[in-house]
């Protein structure tokens, strides 16, 4: 039975209009509680009771309004002693006007419902936001607590890591939607949110970012597709339209004006856009500066795991951001777009600690044990992505977290898949102290969500297969149903364009990424789809850059930096500065992705020429330079943006490119005299151990044996030439009745033709390659 406070009033923080003196009960002690509940009549607790479920959508934790006004609220925290939910009028400025304590389960749940007539004596309605008062063995309860003492306090932590401080108002993990940032405009004092001595007592209600109580709904399902058929297009959501000149300006950067970029991605050949991280993030911090500093562009640091972020709404209203993510992902799915998100589960927005002082935000304050991996040492953590303290994963609190943040993103958002930031981090299957590669969290997470390898309902899975310390590499070892980023795709193909003069780069090695990877997945039964192809990402050059500069520059000034940090091995070259040559290997890395095996990814204005004048590390760049350019500016390139799309619309017309099992070397079982897949030397010969393992030898060709692989084309050949001068490759004989024709070339010498379907020029014997380019024949 739960509880009804109809008859439980404001606390001193209600104004005296609010309250009769009848309803004034202040905080209840257990005993109380116990008492008021058994004198409430049952009959008043099934009156209240809804006549719809408002938990048949979304996390079972949380806050829900009832068809009747009332508010239920659920908590799990098994190392709280005492919860309240603490209710407000307004997000910033002003004290709860309602606090109510939760009743515990004896099993660390808590959970009340909030009754319409006590919202109202409280003056409460809507919009409704809320916070959570917690205590522990820490801070135990006092009835002589107030907001501002530290009345009960035994330690800022314990032995076993509790941190529980209910002067800093804790957001609800499983908040929909939260209000504001800690730090913005109108408050900059971070102070207010940290436990050391000076700061402890502090009330942070009136300034703590609130949860929004909010309703939900189901979302229209996506499209049903095949991992393999996707091309992936990864961006930043305010960077992909905030420099568009096509979209309302009140909507530049947010998803209202995304979905208006819709069919022009679809126009691009893209099938499934990667946003950047769009749940609730610290980020209003950046308007406070006109520089880099401070700045949190990229997302990397998550204040909810539920909630859209506020600022890249153009309705920030209570409501507003979900009802605009929905509308977003509806636009794309109309286009025929998947939607992925990055989630970042392997840490918070709430930072480490120093020694005793921390900062409460949300989970360390409701249960901090629970929440994060601790160090040996209670008051420290394991850090294994770089950043800040590991989410305790291995456990039931964060793991349910997890699980139940991806169904609601799915479910209720409608978002057809995820990319895990640092995945490896996420499966970290070591309680305390250490990190441990598990790999049960992740096949828990495909048994519930995965979308099967043909299509079908679920959602696709992508990892980020590595973290910060030993043990973190993990590239091939996630199990079925799941994705990998593929770095080793990435340094073959950077290596291979940009490294042969200083470089070992055996051919062997560039085949196998060509093919999907099948060292690294057919062992396992995992698809040449479980290999992301990438050869740049977010975090690190451009590709534009990659190719004409020879070393990060990250100290340049505003608005192209100072960014610290990035990579000191980028492998990239510029070419001597020649502008051929660096056009050449910038389409034949685009034409390597799209006729590779696996499921290609390009980033955002990659496919136009985007320039970041080489700082490899613009996480902190809210800037022009960071955001996308769109035709007409000058930094615009529109030929190289035409000569991607017909890449991947060949890529689309050829189902041999999109397998969904590794091409077979042996075998032929249409008679028609070819394998599915054959690989050559320049002279028209095999190859064999000697020819790929030879450091002299850069050319390699294959062909493909549409029949075999359910293409339209009958045949197809492929020449790879990443040495510094053209190379004459012989041709094997096309099909009976065939010739070949030349589809694509990537040379500085050749039209960049993409895809022409039948009328390309005939080629007969033997075919030049140029240096680092790329030619594709297709029999017809």
């Amino acid at each position: 039975m739960r509880l009804s406070f109809a008859l439980l009033g404001c606390l001193a923080a209600c104004s005296p209009s609010a309250v009769t003196p009848a309803a004034d009960a202040g905080a209840l002690t257990p005993d109380a509680r116990a008492a008021d509940a058994s004198s409430t009549p049952d009959a008043a607790v099934d009156a209240i009771a809804p006549p719809s479920d408002p938990w048949s959508c979304g996390p079972a934790l949380g806050a829900r309004r009832h068809d009747d006004g009332s508010v239920e609220v659920r908590v799990h925290a098994p190392n709280a002693t005492r919860v309240e939910v603490a209710l407000f009028d307004v997000a910033l400025g002003a004290p709860e006007r309602l606090r109510v304590p939760l009743e515990a389960d004896g099993e660390g749940r808590f959970e009340v419902r909030v009754d319409a007539a006590a919202l109202s004596a409280a003056g409460l309605a809507e919009p409704l936001f809320y916070g959570l008062r917690v205590w522990g063995p820490n801070w135990p309860f006092d009835e002589a607590w107030a907001p501002g003492s530290e009345v009960g306090r035994v330690l800022d932590v314990d032995a076993d890591g509790n941190r529980m401080n209910p002067n800093k108002l804790v957001l609800d993990p499983y908040a929909l939607e939260v209000s504001h940032d800690p730090i913005h405009a109108e408050h900059r004092d971070f102070g207010v949110f940290r436990t050391d001595a000076a700061n402890r007592a502090r009330d942070s209600g009136p300034f703590a970012p609130k949860g929004v109580v909010i309703g939900c709904a189901a979302a229209t399902p996506g499209p049903e597709r095949p991992f393999r058929d996707e091309v992936v297009y990864e961006v930043h959501l305010r960077g992909l339209t905030q420099a568009d000149p096509t979209v309302p300006e009140a909507e530049r950067g947010t998803y209202a004006g995304a979905a208006r970029r819709a069919a022009w991605l679809r126009s691009l050949g893209v099938t499934a856009v990667e946003l950047l991280p769009v749940h609730e993030t610290p980020n209003d911090q950046n308007e406070l500066t006109d520089d880099a500093s401070g700045d949190n562009y990229w997302g990397y640091s998550s204040l909810s795991f539920f909630a859209p972020d506020r600022r890249y709404a153009a309705d920030r209203s209570p409501g507003g951001p979900t009802r605009e993510l929905r509308a977003m992902v509806d636009a794309f799915h109309a286009e025929g777009l998947k939607v992925y998100v990055d989630v970042v589960y392997n840490h918070t927005a709430e930072g480490g600690a120093s020694g005793d002082a921390a900062t409460i935000l949300s989970w360390r304050g409701l249960d901090n044990a629970s929440f994060y991996v601790l160090g040996d040492d209670a008051r420290g953590y394991v850090v294994s992505n770089g950043v800040g303290p590991d989410l305790a994963t291995a456990g039931p609190v964060a793991s349910e977290l997890v699980l139940a943040s991806l169904g609601y993103w799915h479910d209720a958002l409608g978002v057809d898949g995820f990319r895990f930031d640092l995945a490896s981090v996420v499966a970290n299957g070591c309680a305390r102290g250490c990190y441990r590669y598990d790999a049960r969290l992740p096949t828990r997470i495909a048994d519930a969500l995965a979308r099967d390898a043909d299509g079908g309902p679920g959602v696709d899975l992508i990892a980020e297969a590595w973290g910060a310390v030993g043990g973190t590499y993990q590239v091939g070892a996630f199990p079925r149903g799941w994705a990998e980023w593929n770095d080793r795709y990435r340094d073959a193909v950077r290596r291979d364009l940009n490294r042969l003069d200083r470089e070992v780069v055996p051919l062997r090695e560039v085949m196998r990424r060509i093919s999907g990877s099948p060292d690294l997945y057919e062992d396992d039964g995992r698809p040449p789809a479980a290999s992301v192809n990438f050869v740049v990402a977010h975090d690190g050059m451009t590709l534009n850059d990659l190719f004409r500069f020879d070393t990060k520059q990250n100290d340049l000034p505003w608005p192209y930096g100072p960014s610290d940090g990035g990579t000191n091995d980028d492998l990239a070259w510029s070419h001597t500065g020649d502008p051929l040559r660096q056009g050449t290997v910038t389409q034949t890395a685009l034409a390597l992705l799209a006729l590779s095996a696996g499921v290609p990814m390009i980033t955002g204005g990659d496919e136009s020429g985007r320039s970041l004048r080489a700082n490899n590390n613009p996480y902190n760049l809210d800037s022009e330079a960071s955001w996308l350019r769109w035709p007409g500016d000058p930094a615009h390139d529109e030929a190289l943006r035409d000569f991607t799309a017909r890449l991947f619309a060949f890529r689309a017309a050829h189902r041999a490119l999109r397998p969904g099992r590794h091409w077979q070397v042996f075998g032929d079982a249409d008679g028609d005299g070819l394998t599915e897949v054959r690989w050559f030397r320049d002279d028209g010969r095999f190859v064999d151990d000697a020819y790929i393992d030879a450091a002299a030898n850069h050319f390699v060709a294959w062909q493909l044996d549409g029949d075999e692989l359910g293409d339209e084309a009958a045949t197809m050949w492929f020449g790879y030439n990443g040495w510094s001068g053209t190379i004459l490759a012989a041709l094997p004989e096309p099909p009976a009745g065939l010739s070949w024709r030349r589809a694509i070339d990537t040379s500085e010498g050749a039209a960049s033709v993409g895809w022409i379907e039948d009328d390309g020029p005939v080629v007969t014997g033997e075919v030049a390659v140029a240096r680092r380019s790329v030619v594709v024949l297709v029999a017809r």
